[in-house]
């Protein structure tokens, strides 16, 4: 601060604001998002009540899942009226490939009206959330990338990025040579095909993320950030767990991060507390950023 502007603000009997708007400021600058999965048994039931729980945790965006040609039951304008009365916005979305289960919203059931929707209610990425079980054959491996790479031509004249987020599965040869994720990552355009890096599952396959950000640098634009306890391997709260964080999180710029989401799939306590445990480890960390 100027000196005459300290001497205008003391005047003023403004110093005082100043210093405390500045304070909320530098501790307010981190933005903090969340996958709604983390929340589903709040969102079933009561929408508009599960997102003000977040709102109050000091949320602001979001990664949405179950887009079925509604959000969670809601036409696009009745969703996007809810996210601006309550002060949300959605980055990302979750859909899988209806492969066998061909619902609305997946990408080979009418997936340009999906990507029209998600546009209109401003997100940027949608994302291949998940393979089932059912699905994980070798000779839907490898078509797999020709249908990720259609999915991301349309998303992309939305101005929309596609990704392909992981579990741990991925990680398991399905032939002698390579695995499911480098095998998605060799043939499959980068402008196209973006990766959402799971940090929980990949730590869970015993792979150290750092050596794909290494080998496919920014590739990784979205991550989902969650911890794993020692021993069981279970999900824990950010900061109760065994991954290092610090450590990835200094790899951004290789990687490529430009938003991450918090996610806890399930809990051994009530889910909004875990979530708070998270939120306040988060906050006490610089390189959350």
């Amino acid at each position: 601060m100027q000196r005459n502007e300290f001497i205008k603000l003391s005047s003023l009997g403004l110093l005082g604001l100043y210093s405390c708007g500045t304070s909320q400021l530098l501790t307010n600058k981190k933005t903090l998002a969340i996958q709604l999965y983390t929340i589903r048994d709040a969102i079933s039931e009561n929408l508009e009540k599960a997102l003000e729980k977040l709102v109050n945790l000091g949320f602001t965006e979001l990664e949405i899942y179950g887009y079925n040609g509604s959000f969670f039951g809601k036409n696009r304008n009745e969703f996007q009226s809810i996210l601006k009365n309550i002060g949300l916005k959605v980055i990302s979305s979750h859909h899988t490939t209806g492969i066998l289960h061909n619902d609305k919203g997946t990408l080979l059931n009418n997936w340009e009206k999906s990507v029209e929707d998600l546009h209109f209610i401003g997100a940027k990425y949608m994302v291949c959330s998940y393979l089932f079980p059912e699905e994980r054959t070798i000779e839907n491996y490898k078509k797999l990338p020709e249908l990720l790479e259609k999915s991301g031509e349309i998303t992309k004249n939305a101005s929309i990025q596609f990704a392909y987020h992981n579990h741990d599965f991925e990680f398991e040869k399905f032939d002698e040579t390579q695995n499911v994720y480098d095998f998605i990552l060799e043939n499959s355009s980068s402008d196209l095909v973006k990766m959402e890096l799971d940090l929980y599952w990949i730590s869970k396959a015993g792979i150290d993320p750092l050596t794909y950000f290494e080998k496919y640098p920014k590739r990784f634009p979205l991550w989902h950030v969650k911890d794993m306890k020692a021993g069981t391997k279970d999900f824990a709260e950010i900061g109760n767990g065994t991954i290092d964080f610090k450590r990835i999180f200094e790899a951004r710029e290789k990687a490529g991060l430009k938003h991450w989401f918090l996610e806890q799939d399930s809990s051994d306590k009530d889910i909004f507390e875990s979530i708070a445990i998270s939120k306040k480890y988060i906050l006490e960390q610089s390189y959350f950023q």
